[in-house]
């Protein structure tokens, strides 16, 4: 059945009529919600709403992601110190994040006006939206101390969801309803790291924050992001910040941290205590480490790092460094030292000298090097590298004469079928008699040619076709089936060499099983050595 097209006309301008006559204006949600309006600003012509949507700056990987000393120094060095955390960094975070947050001021003033919800799709976006944003804030943070102090917007709902601190903040018996709260001991970046991870769930921490983000993330209660930057500084550990790093971890209770410190510590002791930061760690972290069997390094070198800490605390605490402060700021470190490892040599020409022990300890230990049996002594002579008997794989079959040397480096390519420390390489002598040869004896990782031990040192020879020692400094450590080149860079007349070469050696190692090594030939620069002949004829380890 057809209908009447001019019926239906008029029947439909009367209902338009009626519904005009009942309907709000056009525009009604600007007349209910005139702060939401689309008015623009009245030169830059964005929208008049104040959005600063920053963000925790990350820190890249090239010159500014380096460990910065400087801002560790700013760190709590014991649980006394904890609520006073302030990074020197701060005074660049804050420009940083100023800077994001005039830049952002801009994007959200355009994209936060009139009906800002219709460009956000999901809840996290929208929630992401509100991060750092005064659109529809309640509460401000007053965040850091002096100049590096920063306003932040927050809104309770959200704090409350992601933390139980602030839950009790807001909405516990002693909630506060002040709309301005100061957080003098949180760091600016800090505290925009955390609200970021409350907001999006997003992480973003670098070397210079992540130690103060840890903090922030520990007094509000957000193991998310505590476990974030646990797991950073454990990807990040190295002999560098060791010593720095399990400071923090025993403050903040991380003993998987704490662990890791240790174990890189045992490894690279040398390196760890040549570090800067370990003449900022507390005495309690010091004397931790000095109780330990599993230090690499010879104890004269541990008393000299010691030595150093004593005067930097006597620093810190406005003392003058004299020997009697030094052992007062030392106390119980001084007796963890383990004199009786010190050669005598080195014993009488410095730590007996140095002030720091008393006639009668010095007294005492001189006893104990001459006399026997050995009196008792108040200082521990354990000795705290364990190594195994020291072992030796050998890799030509016969010796000949006439070896020249130019500067250029012997290499040969080895690996081996489990983990071993190498103590150094023995080298064969002149063919002219008693010769003393300068050489630099290397350690590299053949793939990426990272240097892992280089030493100078000399050796003197008799003459005889025997091999004599070059050591490393310190043991270094050799990864199970990971390619290394032995280098040696010797300086002197023509030697003896090397023939009739094997490419695999098994060393039978009493009580620790077979370590098997594999030689191969080094390209480039090898000053001619090779598997069947050259030199580098021993290689000195223990398992």
């Amino acid at each position: 059945m057809k209908s009447s097209k001019n019926g239906d006309d008029v029947a439909a301008n009367k209902v338009d009529a009626e519904l005009e006559e009942e309907s709000p204006p056009h525009n009604m949600l600007t007349d209910w919600c005139p702060e939401q309006s689309p008015k623009t600003h009245p030169t830059s012509g964005a929208p008049n709403i104040r959005c600063h949507r920053a963000c925790a700056t990350d820190v890249d990987d090239g010159q500014n992601g380096k460990w910065n000393r400087r801002s560790w120094r700013s760190l709590p060095r014991s649980h006394e110190s904890l609520n006073f955390i302030q990074s020197s960094s701060s005074s660049r975070n804050s420009q940083d994040t100023s800077a994001i947050q005039q830049n952002n001021q801009v994007e959200c003033g355009a994209a936060g006006g009139y009906n800002w919800q219709a460009t956000k799709m999901t809840v996290k976006e929208r929630f992401a939206f509100m991060f750092n944003n005064e659109l529809l804030a309640d509460v401000w943070f007053v965040v850091g101390r002096n100049m590096q102090r920063q306003r932040i917007p927050a809104h309770r709902f959200v704090l409350a969801v992601g933390s139980a601190v602030f839950d009790a903040m807001f909405n516990g018996t002693l909630a506060t309803n002040a709309t301005d709260i100061e957080l003098p001991d949180v760091e600016p970046a800090a505290f925009l790291a955390l609200l970021k991870s409350l907001y999006s769930d997003e992480v973003q921490i670098g070397p210079e924050t992540v130690m103060t983000t840890l903090y922030t993330a520990k007094k509000y209660a957000v193991p998310s992001l505590e476990k974030h930057c646990v797991e950073y500084l454990k990807s990040n550990v190295s002999p560098d910040n060791a010593f720095l790093l399990l400071t923090q971890a025993r403050i903040f209770d991380e003993p998987q941290l704490a662990a890791l410190c240790l174990q890189t510590i045992d490894k690279c002791t040398l390196e760890a205590v040549q570090a800067d930061c370990f003449n900022d760690i507390d005495r309690d972290t010091l004397l931790l480490v000095l109780d330990r069997d599993t230090l690499r390094i010879h104890e004269a070198k541990l008393f000299h790092a010691v030595i150093r800490w004593s005067e930097a605390e006597c620093g810190r605490q406005e003392l003058d460094v004299t020997p009697e402060n030094q052992r007062r700021v030392l106390g119980r470190a001084v007796s963890l030292v383990r004199f009786p490892l010190i050669p005598v040599e080195e014993f009488a020409g410095h730590a007996a000298q140095s002030g720091l022990l008393t006639d009668q300890e010095v007294v005492s230990l001189f006893l104990y090097y001459h006399v026997n049996p050995k009196p008792a002594i108040a200082f521990k002579d354990t000795p705290r590298m364990i190594i195994g008997k020291e072992q030796c794989v050998r890799r030509f079959n016969q010796i000949e004469m006439r070896w020249g040397y130019s500067g250029t480096s012997d290499r040969i390519r080895f690996t081996t079928d489990r983990r071993i420390f190498v103590l150094g390489f023995g080298l064969y002598g002149s063919v002219h008699g008693p010769t003393e040869y300068g050489v630099t004896v290397q350690l590299l990782k053949a793939a990426s040619g990272k240097v892992c031990a280089s030493h100078a040192t000399t050796f003197t020879c008799d003459g005889s076709n025997s091999t004599f020692r070059a050591l490393f400094e310190e043991p270094v450590e050799i990864q199970a089936n990971v390619c290394y080149l032995a280098c040696a860079t010797l300086k002197g007349p023509d030697s003896h060499y090397g023939t009739k070469g094997v490419r695999k050696v098994c060393v039978e190692c009493p009580n620790k099983g077979k370590v098997t090594f594999q030689f191969s030939y080094a390209a480039g620069n090898n000053n001619g050595t090779s598997v069947e002949d050259g030199q580098i004829p021993e290689i000195l380890f223990y398992v």
